[in-house]
């Protein structure tokens, strides 16, 4: 019996590669390998789909937080709020605009940044805060967004995980002021190399993003800035719009999924399964659990002698990393991140997924943790 992969990409290629050889020999037949139709159409297209005026195409997601940023004027002196519990490039995209990072715990049972804390973290130097929406969980918008009315901030979405996440009925993506996409290969809308995006519906800064991802040019030679070549080519722009027409299809096999684990793995002994709240619609970019008891490679191991790959998202918070060793962070400071970066194990979730394979992972969850002790609270 063959092994159940995290993530299959050659089944998805095996079962879309005539129409993907269309696209890519279509954008190969145009002789246009930068900018052009093919990008503006993207552009357009996943626009529409996020209910935003705008969509500008970028080299990939980290640049999309970065020059998002830098396109608002925020840089040395300035301070830019994040969770502790995501991917260090939320961080680091922050930290390449010369602005200070600074770090807000998370919820206990969804991951999401704590509003409250966001607001504790407020101080004069503030000029944007940077919620994630983990996992393909919204994270609670309004409530950020009445925070930053009040403080005179801004507030862009990382939606990276998030390609047709809804919250209370509205897309991720049209939700702040602006919104940073990756379409890594892994996403649920996901390119075959690195791309990313931002959505807006602010014309000035989409201008702006226009200007800064080349090179800060306006007309041929004329540069006006010091920008960036950070460009989402063509050949990936075609293959996204192409997949963005089956994007809302793959997450509800996504959720289906995900119901699959939230049913099944109820009340399993030792492990606690993603909270969700009743204003949002996920789609499930991750499926986390935590396995509680300091037993959480303990279980990978034997779900991989089970065949079962597995992966954790993320097993070092920001402050820990070594990277951020100069940021006067320490062990304890955001203790909510550190519990679920020690406890957090994502199983396997995808469109290809078949039931089968899902209940052979269901099993070896169960088999592994029968004998772990019962589930705590990890708040």
């Amino acid at each position: 019996m063959s092994g159940v992969r995290y993530v299959n990409f050659a089944r998805f290629a095996d079962a879309y590669a005539e129409q993907l050889q269309d696209v890519v020999s279509t954008v190969l037949r145009s002789g246009v390998y930068i900018g052009g139709p093919a990008l503006a159409e993207f552009e357009r297209s996943f626009a529409a789909y996020c209910g935003t005026r705008f969509a500008v195409g970028v080299a990939n997601g980290t640049e999309a937080i970065e020059l998002t940023l830098r396109a608002w004027n925020v840089g040395a002196g300035a301070e830019v709020i994040v969770p502790a519990n995501t991917a260090v490039q939320t961080a680091l995209a922050v930290t390449h605009t010369g602005a200070r990072v600074v770090l807000v715990d998370v919820e206990s049972d969804t991951g999401l940044i704590d509003p409250a804390g966001v607001e504790a973290a407020l101080t004069s130097a503030t000029r944007a805060i940077v919620p994630v929406h983990m996992y393909g969980h919204p994270a609670d918008v309004d409530r950020l967004r009445t925070i930053v009315a009040r403080a005179g901030v801004h507030l862009l979405e990382d939606a990276a995980h998030a390609h047709g996440a809804r919250y209370r009925g509205r897309r991720c993506g049209g939700l702040a002021d602006a919104a940073a996409f990756s379409f890594y290969p892994t996403k649920n809308l996901g390119a075959v190399g690195d791309a990313g995006c931002v959505t807006t519906d602010d014309p000035q800064l989409a201008e702006r993003l226009r200007t800064l991802r080349a090179c800060g040019l306006t007309q041929e030679y004329v540069h006006v800035e010091k920008g960036y070549t950070s460009r989402l080519d063509p050949l990936q722009a075609a293959i996204l719009n192409w997949k963005l027409v089956h994007l809302d299809a793959w997450n509800e096999r996504r959720r289906t999924v995900a119901r699959m684990y939230l049913s099944e793995l109820a009340g399993v002994p030792g492990v606690t399964l993603p909270g969700v709240r009743s204003w949002a619609q996920p789609v499930w970019y991750a499926f986390p659990v935590c396995v509680h008891g300091g037993a959480r490679d303990a279980v990978r191991r034997r779900l991989a002698d089970d065949g079962i790959e597995t992966n954790v998202h993320y097993p070092v918070p920001v402050h820990l990393q070594p990277c951020y060793a100069d940021g006067g962070w320490r062990h304890g400071d955001f203790p909510v991140s550190e519990r679920r970066a020690a406890a957090q194990l994502s199983l396997p979730l995808d469109p290809f997924h078949t039931d089968e394979e899902i209940a052979r992972v269901v099993a070896s969850v169960r088999s592994a943790t029968s004998s772990r002790p019962a589930a705590v609270s990890i708040s």
